[in-house]
């Protein structure tokens, strides 16, 4: 009892040590977002730098960011492999270069952020006191959820993301306390200095029969050809660019010029920035145009693939908001529902993270939306397939069953290869049963 107590108190230390850093950074990175979008919407003109903003920062990057060029993907790495520590400049290079992003009107989100600068924050924390490698690891999952859990006002969901994004097929649940722990002290420090997240409309409750199942069903499809989209167009875009002009700086400017005649194209300015007007319109306008989330999704594509700084999780909370919300129409659902489902929907299966999503979706949207949002995210995650944004997630477990021992990269696996055996149940049987039977089970 002691030494459990002892190791409870030590968890929750860390965790809230991370949870305080996370809360900071992410007050810090949202007050200069709004600011950022401030700026931007009251002088449009700006987008029109959006090109040489990419070559400033792309140089930058190309001369100083070389180590923490991966992002999130160099944070699942780290968790894994026990690498060198993440640097801790990855934190301020990453805010000051999503700021920029958004100043100028490229398509981005801000979890990307919050996570790079949580996992940065803890594995410096974990390097100071310099604990074991396994305690390391664990606080780097409390970075990862103090950060997402602080910036969207989501601590529990935080929590889960934290736990969940880590591999596909396993929970990591070693990390829960920690991750508890920083996800909560995170949210009450950010909220704590005036920070106020937006409000998203309370789903009413909808009976859930067979042919509303069959409904969410169609959506989910809907969904995950939504998210298996944008994955493969920001995967292979990044890499044909990279293939056709190496230089960083240049890859930005390219970029954001194409960033620019679409936005003259298009002739509004809904999808530039984070998007979030027109997310909490999805909810409630009955006209809101059938096409914004396609417009979305290659906006957004464009600009990460390009090199600007910035995450995910808000431009695919706009592309499955919007798009629930019209299918939601022609299905005879209530918009809410359609766009409520959809927000958690194609994030959860781009990350592989469904449970997080339909957890942050009560969260944001009331408990009457979780059954509906678990559906509907579950089948996006499994007909997504084997894809997803963080190519270093590890694969534990294959979605259509079947274990792979050992685990590998995301980015190396392929539907196409047959995995090597199973070999069986990761216990001693035997052992098993002779010590069921020594008391007599």
């Amino acid at each position: 009892m002691k030494a459990r107590a002892h190791a409870l108190l030590q968890w929750m230390g860390l965790g809230a040590a991370v949870g305080a850093a996370c809360g900071l950074a992410s007050a810090l990175f949202l007050v200069l977002l709004e600011r950022a979008t401030q700026l931007r919407e009251a002088h449009e003109s700006l987008v029109y730098a959006l090109p040489f903003a990419g070559l400033v920062i792309g140089a930058v990057y190309e001369r100083w960011g070389r180590p923490i060029k991966g992002g999130n993907n160099l944070v699942l790495d780290t968790i894994h492999e026990n690498s060198p520590q993440i640097p801790l400049r990855m934190a301020p290079m990453v805010l000051v270069g999503t700021v920029l992003t958004h100043v100028f009107g490229g398509s981005a989100g801000r979890e990307g952020t919050a996570v790079q600068m949580g996992a940065g924050l803890a594995d410096e924390i974990a390097h100071r006191l310099r604990v074991a490698w396994d305690t390391r690891r664990r606080l780097l999952a409390a970075g990862i959820a103090g950060g997402f859990g602080s910036v969207f006002g989501t601590p529990i969901a935080g929590t889960i993301f934290g736990m969940e994004v880590v591999s596909v097929g396993r929970i990591e649940y070693d990390a829960f306390l920690p991750a508890l722990v920083a996800a909560i002290v995170g949210d009450l420090v950010t909220r704590a200095l005036g920070v106020v997240h937006t409000p998203y409309p309370h789903v009413a409750h909808v009976e859930l029969t067979p042919l509303v199942l069959g409904k969410l069903c169609v959506v989910g499809v809907a969904m995950a050809l939504a998210t298996t989209a944008f994955v493969e167009l920001t995967h292979r875009l990044k890499r044909l660019l990279e293939a056709k002009i190496p230089r960083l700086p240049a890859r930005m400017f390219f970029g954001g010029v194409t960033v620019v005649v679409m936005w003259k194209l298009v002739g509004t300015s809904d999808y530039l920035g984070l998007g979030v007007p027109t997310i909490v319109r999805s909810f409630t306008d009955p006209d809101l145009p059938w096409f914004a989330f396609a417009a979305k999704l290659v906006f957004t594509a464009v600009t990460l693939s390009a090199g600007f700084l910035g995450g995910e999780v808000t431009p695919l909370f706009f592309v499955g908001a919007t798009l629930g919300s019209v299918l939601a129409r022609v299905l005879g659902l209530p918009i809410e529902l359609g766009a409520g489902a959809g927000l958690a929907a194609v994030f959860g299966a781009a990350a592989n993270t469904p449970v997080a999503l339909s957890i942050m979706a009560v969260e944001l949207l009331g408990v009457a939306a979780f059954p509906h949002v678990m559906i509907v995210a579950v089948i996006a995650y499994i007909l997504t397939g084997h894809r997803g944004i963080y190519p270093a997630q590890r694969l534990y477990l294959r979605k259509q069953g079947g274990f792979l021992r050992p685990p590998i990269p995301l980015r190396d696996y392929r539907d196409s290869v047959v995995p090597p055996p199973d070999p069986g149940p990761p216990y001693d049987e035997p052992a098993e049963s002779a010590r069921s039977a020594r008391h007599g089970e």
